[in-house]
């Protein structure tokens, strides 16, 4: 068994429970995120409680030693070193607070046949049969007409129905559904608003409500269970509540570190629909506030853009975003020689034509990171013939032109509304993370 830097082997029984604690945190984490909005807060409370102070954008910037900024559902911390050299540079961990689900339409309100039903649209690419028959539940931001942000969230309040078998005898050998017909909420008998429902739970007036962001959750608490109890992790979000947790609990683990590069941990939202958005990774929030860290960073480091290129050369990013596990029962989906599995250890993620922008050099630095950590790593390729997704490490990469690793931790039923992952994947996933930041 690999051992970290302090010769604890990260899965003796000796460490069990520093596993359970981890785990039991995450549960917590996930169910305080039922929304990129909530999951921002809540790093921001976490963060905030840790003494690290938050930089109003709109405001001068003060250049705090330690210090974040939230925007809507994203959020970027900080930790400057304690002297900073000539040749400082960024040292990045980024993910995202997004998943897919379904987002409420600007019209809520739908009464069909004695149902009061809610009108949502598909969010990204869920795994859509998975959320027939489910606790769902609403959560997200509401914006009155002054500009005033509140979130939102209700308990479970609503469920897809499904037809029972004996209306459609075809449903156990092909299932079609429609988007937008059988996707359609019921959430009360007769007629009802979901929108004064919504505005009651924002603690706001009705008719001062100038715009909505909700999106439906999965109100399920996480499970562990499996082999001797503690083989899998079931909850909903994990792509990429996974990693912005690691990544959160890294940073904050390394803050005793003598790094000397600026270290960043940034979470992106929108990456399941493009990222293409004021918060998202291909828009400008990581390199204006970058830009301005570099400004106040004072003397020894050169100044205007030669200096901000300068530093940009000296850094590197390692973008966090779940991956995927070998399903036992289609092996034919994954390449026969590089198939990750639950409980082998996080994945160093790997594509030809870039779809993941993992190269020789980013593959580097992730390995220093991991025999720092103790931890062993997987690599995955996708199947010649399934097409690779992607996720924020291109993007990034194109963006700011730096060094760009991308991992994360294997799931199972991934974009399903119930995720699976193994503990010690994302403890260890947390262990490499924080051994970057440490200068690894």
């Amino acid at each position: 068994m690999a051992q970290n830097e302090n010769g604890i082997d990260p899965h003796t029984s000796d460490n069990q429970q520093a596993v359970y604690s981890y785990i039991s945190d995450y549960a917590d984490f996930i169910l305080n995120s039922p929304s990129s909005y909530h999951a921002a807060e809540e790093c921001a409370r976490v963060l905030s409680d840790a003494g690290y102070t938050q930089q109003d954008e709109h405001e001068a910037w003060q250049s705090y030693q330690r210090g974040f900024v939230r925007r809507s559902g994203a959020i970027l911390a900080w930790r400057l070193p304690q002297s900073v050299s000539s040749d400082v540079g960024f040292r990045i961990v980024g993910s995202h607070t997004d998943s897919p689900s379904f987002k409420v339409k600007p019209n809520p309100d739908s009464f069909q046949h004695g149902f009061s039903q809610v009108n949502v649209e598909v969010y990204g690419g869920p795994l859509l049969n998975s959320w027939l028959n489910r606790d769902l539940g609403l959560a997200g931001q509401v914006v009155t007409i002054d500009g005033d942000v509140h979130l939102a969230k209700t308990p479970p309040i609503m469920m897809i129905p499904q037809l029972a078998p004996h209306l459609d005898r075809s449903v156990n050998t092909h299932l079609e559904l429609s988007a937008q017909r059988d996707y359609h909420p019921i959430w009360a008998i007769g007629e009802a608003s979901i929108f004064v429902q919504i505005a009651q739970c924002a603690g706001v007036d009705p008719e001062r409500i100038a715009g909505m962001d909700l999106y439906a959750y999965d109100a399920a608490a996480p499970a562990v269970f499996g082999g001797e109890g503690d083989d899998f992790f079931a909850a909903g979000r994990q792509d990429n509540l996974s990693s912005v947790y690691a990544s959160l609990r890294a940073f904050l683990a390394a803050d005793d570190s003598s790094c000397e590069d600026v270290q960043i941990m940034v979470a992106f939202d929108h990456e399941e629909v493009g990222s293409t958005t004021f918060t998202g990774a291909s828009g400008p929030f990581l390199e204006a506030m970058l830009r301005r860290l570099h400004a106040g960073l004072g003397e020894g480091v050169a100044q205007g853009d030669e200096g901000f290129h300068r530093m940009l050369a000296n850094s590197s990013c390692v973008s966090a975003d779940a991956g995927h596990s070998i399903n036992p029962n289609r092996p034919e989906k994954h390449d026969p020689d590089h198939h990750p599995v639950l409980g082998s250890g996080p994945l160093l993620k790997i594509n030809g034509n870039q779809r993941y922008a993992t190269e020789a050099e980013g593959t580097a630095l992730w390995l220093r990171a991991c025999d720092y950590a103790g931890v062993a790593c997987q690599e995955f390729v996708s199947n010649n013939d399934v097409p690779c997704g992607t996720t924020i490490g291109p993007l990034t990469t194109q963006r700011l032109g730096i060094i760009t690793v991308d991992v994360g931790v294997p799931l199972l039923s991934m974009h399903s509304i119930r995720e699976v992952s193994c503990p010690r994947d994302l403890v260890d996933l947390s262990l490499v993370l924080e051994g970057y930041f440490r200068g690894a």
